[in-house]
């Protein structure tokens, strides 16, 4: 149950899986994602609702073959760039988009977690996204005859979240902005958290989610495992690395060099070597905001 990072992702994320890194700008699995990239995975469907710096890495880095979400940025900056370079020019591989709503998100893990097949919601009315993404079809209810749009339920192979703490049995507790967290857990087929620290006993919080252990697969110990995002209680958000990010993010040679950072003496393979062309530079961001 208690594991050390790499050897939990090893255990539980593999080549092609679909994989959820969950948390809403607090409590961002940010240690787990550099470890899926240092294991040079590859041909993964990844799912959050709000893709930012950590995913714009995954991408970079090759491991992503497909993007589910409602809204990519990096919060408070701007874009995303290698998620902007993967769709525009295929680098380092071709990305497949299937873009949400927040609500139709939320509304799928909640399918997800109730062992449903599909969720049902008033959301998408007024916009372009039915057109364009076949998981969006619009149904008639039978009771009062009303239009309603109909979501699959989302059901990851594997959901990764950062948290507080975890007892020595597994639960684990979480408190602050929580997200779809929990959602997402109890929708996966397994789950990897990582915690701040490991206590002999969780101590009710107000607003606390607590994760029985019966659903989660390993924890691993990561004091820092958010940041630059913040843990509420233990730590605040570093603007300044997501400002940083975005000098690194634009550049395909600063990008490669931040990688090959990353993944030196990790043991795992290195990410695919990069095209020709150096340099890029855009602007603006990926997918509609809330």
């Amino acid at each position: 149950m208690i594991a050390p990072l790499d050897e939990a992702v090893r255990q539980l994320v593999h080549d092609g899986d679909t994989v959820a890194l969950e948390g809403f700008t607090h409590l961002i699995p940010v240690a787990a994602g550099h470890e899926i990239i240092r294991r040079g995975l590859r041909d993964l469907t990844l799912v959050r609702m709000t893709p930012d710096i950590v995913y714009d890495q995954l991408i970079g880095a090759g491991c992503a073959r497909k993007l589910v979400f409602s809204w990519g940025g990096n919060p408070g900056v701007g874009s995303l760039h290698r998620f902007r370079d993967a769709v525009t020019s295929s680098w380092p591989v071709p990305l497949e988009i299937e873009e949400h709503s927040h609500a139709g998100m939320a509304n799928r893990y909640m399918a997800g977690a109730s062992g449903l097949p599909f969720a049902i919601l008033r959301g998408y009315s007024g916009t372009d996204l039915v057109e364009h993404n076949p998981n969006i079809k619009i149904v008639t209810c039978p009771f009062t005859g009303q239009e309603l749009a109909a979501v699959p339920a989302l059901n990851p192979d594997v959901a990764v979240i950062h948290a507080q703490r975890a007892d020595p049995r597994g639960n684990v507790q979480l408190w602050g902005i929580t997200g779809v967290q929990k959602e997402a857990a109890l929708a996966s087929e397994r789950v990897l958290a990582t915690v701040e620290e490991v206590v002999d006993n969780l101590d009710p919080v107000p607003g606390q989610v607590i994760l029985p252990s019966r659903i989660v697969d390993a924890v691993s110990v990561v004091p820092g495992g958010a940041a630059p995002s913040y843990a509420h209680g233990y730590y605040e958000r570093d603007n300044a690395a997501y400002r940083a990010w975005d000098a690194v993010g634009r550049d395909r040679e600063a990008f490669t060099a931040w990688l090959a950072d990353l993944t030196a003496g990790a043991g795992a393979p290195s990410a695919p070597a990069p095209p020709a062309a150096s340099g890029t530079s855009d602007t603006g961001t990926v997918g509609r905001g809330a």
